[in-house]
């Protein structure tokens, strides 16, 4: 294993939440890319579980748990340092390495607010009760967030896209695992 990585099992609960994109500075530091605009789950887990890249060198193989020190943003990039990663060289090994973190160590979400993990696989119903699909991933368009929904349509797997906004979602249901729009199959 490399420094500051200990061997360790990926708990059941883990969801990848970004990489290490770069080393920065020369104390150990490094850049994250973060797949969430929000990288709340980022800065509220001392315990990062990494897995090498799935291209390029693999410095590493198997799961490494980190334990992290310090995350911050500097700029417009998230930057972290992890005990025992003390130099340039031990943080630039880290480069590529998937981060995942326990969703049981996420913050707990608002009212009315969602992880967009859990949000994933549920199934989209209208007000008359027609299922128009699955959420199959999200969008993130700027001023809004875009639900993105499988449906099959003449053997053929098709999508369609409804806005995550209160004016079109009437209930997210996360125990039934349904969400409730006011929405038409031909819109």
């Amino acid at each position: 294993m490399l420094p500051g990585l200990e061997a360790a099992e990926l708990p059941a609960d883990a969801i990848e939440v970004g990489r290490v994109s770069d080393a920065w500075g020369i104390k150990g530091w490094f850049k994250v890319h973060s797949y969430s605009a929000n990288p709340e789950a980022l800065f509220s887990s001392k315990h990062w579980f990494l897995l090498p890249a799935e291209k390029g060198a693999k410095t590493f193989q198997g799961v490494g748990r980190l334990n992290i020190k310090e995350v911050k943003i500097h700029s417009d990039a998230v930057v972290a340092c992890a005990h025992d990663v003390d130099d340039r060289t031990a943080a630039d090994a880290l480069r590529g390495a998937r981060i995942f973190i326990a969703k049981s160590s996420f913050p707990a979400p608002e009212q009315n607010e969602y992880y967009w993990v859990d949000l994933i696989g549920l199934e989209v119903v209208n007000r008359e009760g027609l299922l128009l699909g699955q959420v199959n991933d999200l969008l993130a368009t700027g001023p809004q967030t875009v639900l993105v929904i499988d449906f099959q349509q003449d053997g053929k797997t098709q999508q369609r896209m409804i806005p995550f906004v209160s004016m079109y979602v009437d209930d997210v249901d996360l125990t039934a695992r349904r969400i409730l729009v006011d929405w038409q199959p031909d819109y």
